[in-house]
C-alpha cells in the first residue's frame, strides 16, 4: 500500500541518493536567504497521480515549503495546465525539483496509460459481437508484478489512478501458478487437476488461487482442481472466446500475453473478465512535466 510512511521513506532515499553531500550548484549560486515560488505545469495532456508525493519531496527536503496543489489523483490535465504551486527557499526548492518531478512524472505515465487501457475496454461494449463478462460488468484491466523494484506500491496506486485495477500485489497475495510450477509437480506424478488439490489442501480456505493454462486442452482439468481464476496465455481471439464457454462462469477468466491497446477491444468483447497488462509499468513512459519559476 502506498502509505504516508512508504511515501516518506521512498522520497528520503531519492533525495540522500541525489544529494548525499549538499547540493553543490546551489550552495555556491543561490543565497541562502533568498525565497521563491514555483509551479508545477504539464507540458501534455494526462491523469494525476502522484501529487502526494510531490509534496512529500519537498516536505521532507524542508518542512517549511509550502505546496497546494490544483488537482487531485485520477483527474484529467490539459497541456499548459497548472497542477501545483510550490514556495519556498530557493536552495531547498530546486534540491528537492528533480526528486519530485521524476516519482510524479512516471506515476502520471502509468495512470495516463492505463486510462487509454480502461478506454478501450469499454469500447468493446459497442461492439456487435461483445459478450458481457459473468464476474464484473465490464472487462477490468489490471497490472501485474512487472513494476520497478522499490517502486512497487506507487506503480500499482497509479493503475488505480487511472481507473485500472491490481492483480496480486507479491508472491505472498495469493496462488498463482504457472507451467514451471505445474512440470515440477508432474515430476513427482501430480496432474493438473491433483495439483491444484494438492494447493488447495495447504493453503487457507480465503486464499485464492490462479492457474495458468496455454492450450485449451487444460481447461477441463483446472476447473476439476477448482480453481479460482483461469488465465488464457497468449490465446487467440476465437480460442479465447472458446476458453470463456468452456470454464461458463465457474472461475474468474484472466486474459493475458502481448496486450496492446489496439488489441484490448477485440480481447474484452470475448467476455473475460479480467485483462492483465504487464505495459502498463514495464513499458511507460513519462509525462513530461516542469517546473516554472514564477
Amino acid at each position: 500500500m502506498l502509505t504516508r510512511q512508504v511515501i516518506r521513506t521512498a522520497v528520503e532515499a531519492a533525495l540522500e541518493e541525489d544529494a548525499p553531500n549538499g547540493d553543490i550548484t546551489c550552495e555556491t549560486t543561490i543565497p541562502a536567504e533568498a525565497h521563491g515560488t514555483a509551479r508545477l505545469v504539464s507540458r501534455q495532456e494526462g491523469v494525476m497521480s502522484g501529487i502526494a508525493v510531490f509534496e512529500a519531496a519537498f516536505a521532507a527536503q524542508n518542512p517549511t515549503i509550502r505546496v497546494l496543489a490544483t488537482i487531485k489523483d485520477g483527474e484529467r490535465f490539459e497541456a499548459g495546465q497548472t497542477l501545483a504551486e510550490v514556495e519556498g527557499p530557493v536552495r531547498d526548492l530546486l534540491t528537492a525539483e528533480r526528486v519530485a518531478l521524476n516519482f510524479t512524472q512516471r506515476m502520471c505515465g502509468i495512470a495516463t496509460m492505463t486510462a487509454a487501457f480502461v478506454k478501450a475496454a469499454d469500447e468493446a461494449i459497442e461492439t456487435t459481437d461483445y459478450r458481457t463478462p459473468r464476474t464484473y460488468a465490464c472487462t477490468r484491466i489490471v497490472d501485474t508484478r512487472k513494476t520497478t523494484p522499490g517502486l512497487r506500491p506507487f506503480e500499482k496506486y497509479a493503475v488505480t489512478c487511472g481507473g485500472g485495477h491490481n492483480h496480486r500485489y507479491g508472491l505472498s497475495d495469493a496462488v498463482m501458478v504457472k507451467d514451471n510450477h505445474l512440470a515440477a509437480l508432474a515430476e513427482q506424478g501430480i496432474d493438473m487437476a491433483g495439483a491444484i488439490r494438492h494447493i488447495r489442501e495447504q493453503v487457507g480456505h480465503t486464499t485464492h488461487i490462479e492457474v495458468e493454462v496455454d492450450r485449451l486442452e487444460q481447461i477441463k482439468a483446472t476447473l476439476e482442481g477448482g480453481a479460482d481464476t483461469i488465465m488464457l496465455d497468449n490465446f487467440s481471439l476465437e480460442d479465447t472466446r472458446k476458453g470463456v464457454d468452456l470454464i461458463a462462469g465457474n472461475a474468474i477468466v484472466e486474459a493475458s500475453g502481448n496486450m496492446t491497446l489496439e488489441r484490448i477491444p477485440q480481447v474484452a468483447a470475448t467476455g473475460v473478465d479480467v485483462i492483465s497488462v504487464g505495459a502498463l509499468t514495464h513499458s511507460v513512459s513519462s509525462i513530461d512535466l516542469g517546473l516554472d519559476w514564477n
